[in-house]
Order: structure tokens, then C-alpha cells, then sequence
């Protein structure tokens, strides 16, 4: 542990229904256990966060920046959700454990921590959330600082410390309600803290791209596991994808990277259709938006609409092509130097054009692409692009002027996903098109001379999907 202090012992927590624990038995349980400390290597981020740690605490010359990695949120009554850190705070840390702090003071970095409990209190056998016979085994102070990079305390130090030396003080917030109450809030200065923070994310360097590769990577193979068990989507529908994806997004990385969009049918028209207890029909399409996140925590963002039949009808195939045309337009403008807006801007005019030749735009495709028309985005309805990186909307408390109305710039990586969608009760188009949704969706870098396809190898155009379905229905 870089500075040792030993906290005063807290209560286990437990649960009402929990034994009662004698004393003799409390007391025999503190003894004859064996410890031991594990030389854990160095993070590959550790680095690469000192450095980011650096440029952080010189955009704020003098100032403490408190950046909590968040605590267990309650699933249903006694049990929570897995958790999953903060991703400002692992982003400068690499930390994934929970109840984590980090405090840059200027320029001195510490990560207030809860380690491993000591076997001379009851915790580590008691305590449902944080005991190592409950929960598992917690890092020590010792595994985190020398893994990590960075120095530890013991987090119940936290308070006190932030009431000591008195500093202009920034708090990442609505991450931690504890964190948050211990300092009062300022929010110009917190929310300039969340912009510099995101913003600092904006370009991946050569680690995190290859991260966001092996997200695709398994992604793909998160595809390809869905279409090999087609027997059984027909059989079990939607629920069945989603459960096979989390398979592989367990066994590849840390989880998924948000909940997958199963959308058979008529459910495809729903852009965030996260219920996923709809049937897969022959006959139809359904479009899968799926993301594995791996360890530690860059997400993929992918999405295809396959046939479920393994052949896309002559309709079919016609509104495929238009989404698949209108990507390629957008692919094209992913350059450096080009503004973010103009990546939506390419693909909605060749939809726009393409929905003017079906005769269902009340206006010729020019008038309607006018911003003060748009209705063209009736059967779009959403932007074509975001950021993409440890969040799947990555770097959302940017500035404007530094992500939606600014330039793309080398390693910068974002989606490119349009989309056509008709309604199932929208009387303004066709009864054969109803309830039709069609999105293609990739991760692209911006490299210095243009773009790579992070998720390229799982196939786009309608005669590669129908051939590597065709390989493996």
C-alpha cells in the first residue's frame, strides 16, 4: 500500500435473513487463515494514464479533480447489478474496482480504494458485498498501486482528506451521491471538468483503437454465433440471439456493451427494441445491433439486417441496397478535416433521393434535405453518426464546436449506421413496406488518409450476407 493507515472496522453488510453469528464462532473464524499478496503485472494502461492524468491536471493548473468510479446499484431488493466503473475514472486509472477515487491534487494523483478486507474483522466473511467468501477476492492496496501505477489510500480516509488543504475543487458528478455530498457543488466548474474529460477522449490512441479491434473482432464472432444456431432463433425468436451474443460477450470481454436490439419484423422499426421477446419469421428481416465490450470496457457498436430466410426478396434487397448505398456515401466523408455533420449530411442524401424515386416525399429531395424541412427524416429518424470508445455514445458532455459541429481528426472513431424504417400503421407509404426497418452499422477509425473499418469483417453488401448465412444456416 503506498501510504498504509488502517481504517476503523465497519459493520458487515447483511440481510435480515442472515444466521446469527456467536461470538465463538466470529472469533474462529478471524484465525488461521493464510495470506498472501500477488505480484500482479503492470497494467497496459497504467502508462498511458499517467500521462492522461498529466495532461488533466494542467488544464486545471492548481485545482483538485475528484473522479469517483461509482458504487453497486440495486438490481431488486437485496442483490445489484454487476458493476461496472465510471469510464472518466478508469479512463485515467484503469481501475475497475468499485467505490474507487481518484483525487488529482495539483498534479499528484491518489486512488482512494476499498481493498481486500483484513481477516481481523468480520467483513471478509460476513459481508455480503464486500466479503471475499461473498463477493470474491478484492485486490489488495498493495496489488492496485503496483499494478495501476498510482498511489492508494484506504477510501474511508476520503472525507477527511477532502475537508483538509483547501483547493478550488472539481467534482465529476452524478457518478457517486457519496462523493457528491462531501463537496459542495459548483456547476460551472463541474461541468467544465466533465467537457475537458470527454473531450480528452475524442482521439483514441494506438492502445485503445486496438481495444475497440478486439471489441469488433469478438462482436463478429458474436454474429456469427447467432446465425450458426438459426435453428433454434426460429424456434426460441429474438430472446434466443440476444442470450447466444451474451454468451460470446461474456467469454470474449467483460460484458455487452449495451442491451442488444433484437428486432424481428415489425420490431425492427423500433430504433432502441430492447425487449427482445418478439419471433423470428420467415420471411421477414431482422436487424441485430449488438456490441461486445471487452476487459477493459471499449465497446463495439455493429448492427446488420439479415434475411431470415438466408435470401433478401426483390423489395427486400432493393431497401437493403438504398441503407447500404447511403453508408457508403458516409464512409466516404470519414476523412480528417471534414466536419462531424457532414458524415449524416452524405448519407441522408442518397436516402432522401432514394425515397423521392419511391414517390413518398410530399416535396422534391432537395427542398425536403433543407433544414428547415427535413421531413424526409419521417422513415430515417436518427443521426448517422456518434463517437464511439468506452462508452457506446462516447464522449457525450463534449463541447458542440468539439464533436457535433466540429472536424473529424485522426483517431477519432465512430459509427456510421443509417437507416430506413416504415411503420407498421404509417398510411403515407405502401402496405408492403410496412413494418420494413433496414440499419447497417460499422466502426470506423479515422486514420491520416481517410478510414479503416474496424468492423469490416462481417459482410455488408446483400450478396455477401446471403453467402456467409448460407455457410453456416
Amino acid at each position: 500500500m503506498s501510504e498504509q493507515s488502517v481504517p476503523a472496522p465497519t459493520e458487515p453488510k447483511t440481510e435480515s435473513h442472515d444466521p446469527a453469528v456467536p461470538e465463538a464462532y466470529s472469533t474462529f473464524m478471524r484465525s488461521g487463515w493464510g495470506d498472501r499478496e500477488l505480484d500482479l503485472p503492470r497494467h497496459p494502461v497504467a502508462d498511458l494514464a499517467a500521462q492522461r492524468r498529466a495532461r488533466l491536471s494542467e488544464a486545471f493548473p492548481g485545482e483538485r479533480l475528484v473522479l469517483p468510479a461509482g458504487t453497486y446499484k440495486v438490481r431488486a431488493n437485496d442483490t445489484d447489478y454487476r458493476f461496472r466503473s465510471d469510464t472518466a475514472h478508469t479512463y485515467f486509472t484503469g481501475n475497475l474496482t468499485s467505490d474507487a477515487v481518484l483525487v488529482l491534487t495539483d498534479g499528484e494523483a491518489v486512488l482512494y480504494a476499498r481493498p481486500r478486507s483484513s481477516r481481523e474483522t468480520d467483513e471478509f466473511f460476513r459481508d455480503r458485498q464486500y466479503g471475499e467468501l461473498w463477493a470474491g477476492r478484492r485486490p489488495s492496496a498493495h496489488e492496485l498501486s503496483s499494478s495501476l501505477g498510482i498511489g492508494v489510500r484506504h477510501v474511508d480516509r476520503l472525507a477527511d482528506d477532502l475537508s483538509g488543504v483547501q483547493h478550488k475543487t472539481r467534482v465529476h458528478r452524478g457518478v457517486s451521491a457519496h462523493v457528491d455530498r462531501l463537496v459542495s457543488a459548483d456547476a460551472a466548474l463541474d461541468s467544465e471538468l466533465a467537457r475537458v474529460v470527454s473531450e480528452m477522449r475524442l482521439v483514441k490512441d494506438d492502445w485503445e483503437v486496438g481495444e475497440l479491434q478486439a471489441a469488433c473482432d469478438a462482436t463478429t464472432m458474436g454474429f456469427e454465433d447467432s446465425v450458426s444456431d438459426w435453428a433454434n432463433v426460429l424456434k426460441y425468436g429474438e430472446r434466443w440471439i440476444e442470450g447466444t451474443f451474451f454468451r460470446r460477450a461474456r467469454a470474449m470481454g467483460n460484458d455487452i456493451g449495451y442491451d442488444s436490439i433484437v428486432g424481428g419484423g415489425k420490431h425492427a422499426t423500433t430504433l432502441h427494441w430492447i425487449e427482445n421477446s418478439g419471433a423470428i419469421t420467415p420471411g421477414e428481416l431482422v436487424l441485430l445491433d449488438m456490441g461486445v465490450e471487452g476487459h477493459n470496457l471499449y465497446t463495439a457498436d455493429v448492427t446488420r439486417t439479415l434475411p431470415v430466410d438466408g435470401s433478401y426478396t426483390a423489395l427486400q434487397r432493393e431497401l437493403y441496397d438504398l441503407v447500404l448505398a447511403s453508408q457508403e456515401a458516409g464512409f466516404q466523408a470519414v476523412r480528417p478535416g471534414t466536419p462531424f455533420a457532414d458524415v449524416h449530411a452524405a448519407s441522408m442524401t442518397v436516402l432522401a433521393h432514394g425515397l423521392e424515386g419511391m414517390g413518398l416525399l410530399p416535396v422534391p429531395a432537395e427542398q425536403a434535405l433543407d433544414p428547415e424541412s427535413k421531413v424526409y427524416a419521417r422513415w430515417t429518424l436518427h443521426g448517422t453518426s456518434h463517437m464511439l470508445g468506452m462508452d457506446v455514445h462516447d464522449c457525450g458532455a463534449a463541447a458542440p464546436e468539439s464533436y457535433a459541429k466540429g472536424t473529424l481528426a485522426e483517431g477519432m472513431v465512430l459509427t456510421v449506421e443509417p437507416g430506413l424504417y416504415f411503420q407498421e400503421d404509417d398510411l403515407l407509404v405502401p402496405a408492403e413496406l410496412r413494418g420494413i426497418g433496414i440499419r447497417i452499422e460499422d466502426d470506423l477509425v479515422v486514420t491520416r488518409d481517410g478510414h479503416r473499418n474496424l468492423s469490416a469483417a462481417l459482410p455488408r453488401s446483400a450478396d455477401d450476407v446471403e453467402a456467409w448465412m448460407g455457410a453456416r444456416l
